[in-house]
């Protein structure tokens, strides 16, 4: 009887939690200027927008501060080009593990309240529960990472190809960069233009923006890029230069794409051998059989 009450008090305050999220989310929260500044200033990811200053965000913001398990310089670089902060990355994490906890104490508390003896089994499947889903956005976001930067990659190339257009037709440099960035509204584009307008808001240079910029997404091309229209201050023959340095960063980028279609290809070889090998063990089975008992 202890038991059953004890599994209806874990329902019950599973859909309350359950319940509180969903309304939590759903309750459209107040700007928060802290955020704003945090991304003008360039130390948060994704467009200039403001964050919503809900509790789920706050609650976020508090695990990515205090986690005993920091997000390292790669998972950021990743989060950079998915446009997600770590306080949004947290609070993923934290609605995953709720649910992986939720979804074994609901089962059961149904089975309690239908008299099946459960004992102790769901707490403990409540508990894995939770710890994989608190790591199922890291998964997730390691396995997504090399798309992710493969897209930016390629949006970078076309960003580069638009630079080097406006660079022939005479603009300067920064206008180059600057009528460029304006031209997609993709993740990579709009961190560009942000990166562009911090800058001219500032009256400096923008190629030390670009810099950062792409040392937070993992993205060395963009510098390159910076780099090379840093050198139109010196009056150098900025559009040749330019042409020459996009095409060895996309023969780079080519053979690197094609290391990781050889690489791919050789991880298939194991499983496209064993099945070759069971079908010879089929073939093999009966005459060893009939040699076996012919002895």
């Amino acid at each position: 009887m202890n038991t059953t009450w004890l599994m209806v008090l874990v329902t019950g305050l599973s859909l309350g939690a359950g319940a509180f999220l969903v309304v939590g989310g759903l309750i459209p929260g107040r700007p928060s200027l802290a955020a704003s500044l945090a991304r003008l200033d360039g130390r948060a990811s994704g467009a200039v927008n403001s964050d919503a200053d809900t509790g789920g965000h706050r609650l976020g913001a508090w695990l990515a501060r205090h986690s005993p398990l920091p997000i390292g310089r790669r998972q950021r670089q990743m989060l950079h080009l998915r446009g997600e902060t770590p306080a949004e990355f947290h609070t993923r994490k934290l609605l995953h593990a709720v649910l992986g906890a939720a979804v074994p104490g609901l089962i059961g508390g149904f089975a309690a309240l239908l008299g099946v003896p459960v004992g102790a089994v769901p707490g403990g499947l409540a508990l894995l529960g939770a710890a994989l889903g608190w790591f199922l956005p890291d998964l997730t976001l390691r396995r997504e990472g090399g798309r992710n930067r493969q897209d930016a990659a390629e949006a970078l190339f076309t960003y580069f190809d638009l630079v080097t257009l406006e660079r022939l037709a005479n603009a300067s440099a920064i206008q180059a960069l600057t009528n460029s960035a304006q031209v997609s509204d993709t993740l990579v584009f709009r961190q560009i233009r942000a990166a562009l307008e911090r800058a001219r808001m500032e009256q400096r240079p923008p190629y030390d923006d670009l810099v950062a910029l792409s040392t937070r997404l993992g993205l060395p091309e963009l510098a390159d890029l910076a780099e090379v229209m840093r050198t139109d201050e010196h009056g150098a023959a900025l559009a040749d230069n330019l042409r020459s340095r996009v095409r060895e960063l996309r023969d780079e980028h080519l053979t690197a794409t094609k290391m990781a279609a050889t690489q791919v290809s050789e991880n298939m070889t194991i499983p496209m051998t064993v099945p070759a090998l069971l079908f010879g063990l089929i073939f093999l089975t009966p005459p060893l059989l009939r040699l076996l008992s012919g002895q």
